[in-house]
């Protein structure tokens, strides 16, 4: 079965292409510097330990670079990096930058209903940089 994109990741990221066999998407809120990394496996895989050992190594290879890349490029106070999949099933890992002085702090930002689009000079930028970073 070919790899499709969640419905509710497609509409809240922006799509920053493939890295590894993940998509990489910016979740659209400002307020939160925050990827989400998508693997493209077989939807009937929901949870980390259900890839095989090599899917597995490839896609923490890529949540490594992409967590040195928000590091890198936003210096957050604290990176969180999870996997949740209450609402998606489909297997998804976020990587979140967070701020000391970020609207939800220090509680978590799943719940947190504040969000600001990206304006279309700050996506550029940082796709730019994201690039940059990643080859």
């Amino acid at each position: 079965m070919p790899f499709s994109l969640n419905e509710r990741l497609k509409a809240g990221g922006i799509d920053f292409g493939r890295h590894g066999m993940c998509r990489v998407l910016l979740k659209n809120n400002a307020l939160f510097p925050w990827f989400i990394l998508v693997p493209e496996v077989d939807e009937e895989i929901t949870e980390l330990h259900q890839l095989d050992q090599d899917d597995y190594d490839s896609v923490m290879q890529t949540v490594r670079e992409i967590s040195r890349f928000v590091q890198s490029h936003f210096k957050p106070d604290k990176l969180n990096v999870a996997a949740i999949g209450n609402i998606v099933s489909q297997l998804h890992i976020h990587v979140v930058a967070r701020f000391e002085t970020d609207p939800a702090w220090p509680d978590v930002i799943w719940g947190n209903a504040e969000k600001r689009a990206y304006e279309n000079d700050a996506i550029g930028a940082l796709r730019e940089a994201y690039r940059h970073y990643i080859s």
